[in-house]
């Protein structure tokens, strides 16, 4: 997170006229009375002392220990504003000494109560917000993320901007931190919202033009391209550039990163030859500054460019040097080697050398089979899934299935990955479909559009096309009202988030008017045919091969609607069993390919 930093370190507390609890102590601590004071903070997790596991006896009948008196621990002794800083300093210097976040957990829980009860009415308190940062901290250290959130969200509310820089600060500070802990959550969608707010907070404060507004722009630049939002990225990141250059030497470390940024954003917008500029200008400020490790995986990109510009001897030269460097100075077997060997697989696939293209692959694998430490879960399954691309796309489903089982495997215990792994589920599902195992495919649509609703995803153009090809599997397994709420849905998403005119969404308007008939809904089915048809008169043009196609059925339908419609529902099995006793010339002949589209 850019620019997070303490609101203020208090000095160090005064000598208190209490013991510090040694650690044979904190087994005898007796239980602290109940606050009158209401605290918005979450209860006190159990204490982790032996004693807690044992059940607890009646606390009426509980006595004082006399021998071992532990006034930190007291309720009474939170009031004493001396305190708060110094149970502080404790969770600081337990974390510090490597004793355990439990610890310093339960002393960040008690210092954030003593600064809430010492504070004087109507006067916010920095300090307070401090330790709600520093307990939120050590909740997500533990994996404890859902708790760490309503803690942030009190801290925000504690600082009062217009009072200076220090209130500035902390709230900027709470917003970064808790984006950070949605990212972690994998709410996206709430995550850039409290980036988006930290920004504005910091920009206030120190003007548009500070180099700290340029890393946090770069920050909030890197976490909408993660979600797929590339205008405002693209935004963020110029005006960082402009930052950078500024306060910044020229083909400084500082630019070269923003550039690598820009050039990702081109990329995945399409303008290949801004991409390449500006990697190339990255390339020449590192080579300026020595980082050769930086040059290769810029070359690494760069060939990725080429091949994308279909200048694929350009992009083996770009690879090769990167694949030099890498094996020099990382090892053979170092994951950035595999990952240069997937890149050349994928060209060589692409170039029809398909004995390479396997070769590589097979040598990109032995190096994730056996990682060398220090390799993270997340290269290994990034490297698992490009290999699965690739073996998809020369019919090697199970193989394909077989290697993105493993990647999901890989991270599926990891935090902040659930859009990763809902994609890779949803891969898994066109897999399934393609071989024909329609119920797992349905199941693994179904996970993955959880994962995406939960992490704030529902409104993406991804998860429009993945409710779609839910669609098709629900058909196949019959599943017809099932599959017609998920078109309706996909159709809603990719009308706002593609328009009327694209692709994806005109495949949603022929698998809906498919289903609708299916449903004897002949009307809604016609209403639709002749919406897509219009739009391809009117905007897209009659030379598509679907016009003649759409208007066939079309036609069948409105002559159909004419005539005495018979009341009977359409069996399933005649619209989308090849074995039907319906002859599969009368079927196609209405909806060619079944009239759905994946």
């Amino acid at each position: 997170m850019p620019g997070l930093v303490s609101v203020k370190t208090p000095p160090d507390a005064p000598p208190l006229r209490i013991s510090v609890p040694e650690a044979q102590n904190q087994t005898q601590r007796s239980e602290p009375a109940i606050s009158k004071t209401p605290s918005p903070l979450p209860k006190k997790p159990p204490s982790p002392s032996p004693s807690r596991s044992k059940p607890s006896p009646d606390r009426r009948s509980r006595k004082p220990q006399p021998d071992s008196p532990n006034p930190i621990l007291s309720e009474a002794s939170l009031d004493n504003p001396d305190l708060g800083p110094f149970l502080l300093k404790l969770a600081r210097d337990t974390i510090a000494s490597g004793e355990g976040p439990t610890k310093a957990l339960d002393y960040a829980i008690r210092a954030s109560k003593s600064f809430e009860r010492c504070a004087v009415d109507g006067e916010p308190s920095l300090d307070l917000a401090m330790s709600l940062h520093v307990l939120a901290a050590i909740y997500c250290s533990l994996g404890r993320f859902e708790e760490a959130v309503p803690v942030l969200e009190r801290a925000i509310q504690v600082p009062e901007i217009s009072r200076g820089a220090d209130h500035a600060l902390a709230a900027f500070s709470g917003h970064m931190q808790l984006g950070d802990t949605y990212s972690m959550l994998g709410q996206v969608d709430r995550s850039i919202s409290c980036y988006e707010e930290g920004l504005k907070i910091q920009i206030e404060a120190l003007g548009e033009t500070d180099p700290r507004v340029g890393e946090t722009s770069r920050y909030l630049a890197e976490a909408h391209v993660q979600a797929m939002q590339f205008d405002r990225a693209e935004e963020l990141c110029k005006k960082t550039l402009e930052i950078h250059r500024v306060h910044s030497e020229p083909a400084s470390l500082e630019e070269a990163a923003d550039r690598r940024l820009m050039a990702l954003i081109c990329e995945a917008k399409g303008d290949y030859e801004s991409a390449l500029e500006h990697l190339v200008l990255a390339s020449m400020a590192m080579i300026a500054n020595g980082q050769d490790n930086e040059v290769a995986s810029i070359d690494v990109s760069i060939g990725n460019i080429y091949m994308s510009l279909c200048r694929f001897d350009e992009a083996i030269f770009s690879y090769q040097k990167a694949l030099t460097v890498f094996k020099a100075s990382k090892g053979d077997n170092h994951p950035l080697v595999a990952s240069v060997f997937v890149r050349l697989a994928d060209l060589y696939h692409r170039t029809g050398k398909l004995r390479e293209s396997k070769s590589y692959c097979e040598n990109a694998l032995r190096i994730y089979a056996k990682p060398v430490p220090g390799t993270t879960a997340e290269e290994i399954a990034g490297g698992l899934t490009e290999i699965s691309a690739i073996y998809e796309s020369v019919d090697e489903p199970e193989e394909a299935l077989k290697l993105l089982q493993k990647a999901m495997k890989l991270l599926e215990d990891k935090p902040g990955q659930q859009s990763t792994i809902a994609g890779i589920e949803a891969r898994m599902g066109v897999m399934y479909y393609m071989v024909g195992r329609y119920d797992e495919s349905r199941n693994s649509f179904e996970s993955a559009i959880a994962k995406l609703r939960a992490s704030g995803e529902r409104k993406s153009a991804f998860f429009g096309v993945v409710l779609n090809q839910m669609g098709l599997a629900c058909v196949q397994l019959f599943k017809i009202d099932e599959a017609a709420e998920l078109f309706e849905e996909a159709r809603g998403i990719l009308e706002q988030e593609c328009g009327s005119c694209h692709q994806d969404t005109i495949g949603v308007y022929g698998n809906l008017a498919a289903t609708y008939d299916a449903l004897g809904r002949v009307g809604d089915a016609i209403e639709i045919l002749e919406f897509v048809l219009k739009l391809r008169e009117e905007k897209l043009g009659i030379a598509n091969p679907d016009f003649e196609d759409e208007k066939r059925r079309l036609a069948e339908l409105l002559k159909e609607a004419g005539k005495t419609r018979d009341k009977k529902a359409k069996s399933l099995e005649n619209l989308i069993d090849p074995n039907s006793k319906k002859t599969k010339k009368e079927v196609t002949k209405r909806w060619p390919g079944l009239g759905f589209r994946i």
